[in-house]
């Protein structure tokens, strides 16, 4: 499975498929890095850990063109219905911790568990299957500051039955890659894509707020590349 170039501005999208994803974790885990070093090959370790984005990137895979939607969020401390409005508006979830912060390890548990609290009420109706969900361990390169072993990670995803990958970000963007690809793969297999572009699908009045980023978009209007070293003066839609 490979993961294309930008499609060309001529090629019609209406068709392609959407796929909302969300990166749930403690802040300072990496989900930035990974969602953006996913779209775009690159790694870039410094960002707002405030700053709450819908990344909107197109794909080939397999063939086929993919919408992705992926709901980078900032991981501070929030209320129920803000945190229950995220998890019913993705279809599939990547959970991450940091190796180097035992807390944020810890937070998995209750992330997993209200993903499939949400997802099992009465009021959906998506079918039996549970929405796919990822276990992240990031920063794997830091080995010096490590307070959680791979054998801490492989036994939560055991108990949980969730897939588990332990990466670094910053050293690889083929790990990054594979944690996507399996969200990919376990959707396309529960058949939960939803036909249509980026703006064909309903939303709440609170995903509405949070601003979106077209990661595909390499031109701005004068011309200049947009740079992901900046994308805090980048003002979205």
């Amino acid at each position: 499975m490979s993961f294309s170039r930008p499609l060309r501005r001529s090629v019609s999208l209406s068709q392609a498929r959407t796929l909302r994803l969300v990166v749930l974790g403690q802040g300072a885990v990496g989900k930035t890095a990974l969602t953006v070093r996913f779209i775009t090959k690159r790694f870039i370790g410094d960002y707002d850990p405030t700053l709450e984005m819908i990344y909107r990137h197109t794909a080939v895979i397999d063939g086929e063109m993919v919408h992705f939607e992926i709901l980078d969020t900032a991981g501070q401390e929030e209320d129920s219905l803000q945190i229950e409005e995220k998890i019913k508006w993705g279809d599939g979830f990547a959970v991450v911790y940091s190796v180097t912060d035992r807390c944020s390890f810890d937070e998995v548990m209750r992330l997993c568990f209200l993903i499939n609290h949400i997802h099992s009420s009465p009021k959906r109706s998506s079918g039996s299957d549970q929405p796919p969900v990822v276990i992240v361990g990031n920063k794997k390169d830091l080995q010096f500051d490590r307070m959680v072993s791979y054998e801490d990670g492989e036994n939560l995803s055991k108990a949980l039955k969730h897939p588990f990958y332990e990466i670094s970000t910053r050293d690889s963007y083929e790990e990054t890659v594979v944690v996507f690809n399996t969200l990919y793969n376990e959707l396309m297999r529960q058949g939960h894509f939803s036909p249509g572009s980026f703006k064909r699908r309903a939303v709440s009045k609170l995903m509405e707020k949070i601003p979106k980023m077209h990661a595909n978009s390499t031109l701005n209007s004068g011309g200049r590349s947009l740079s992901f070293n900046s994308f805090r003066d980048y003002i979205p839609e």
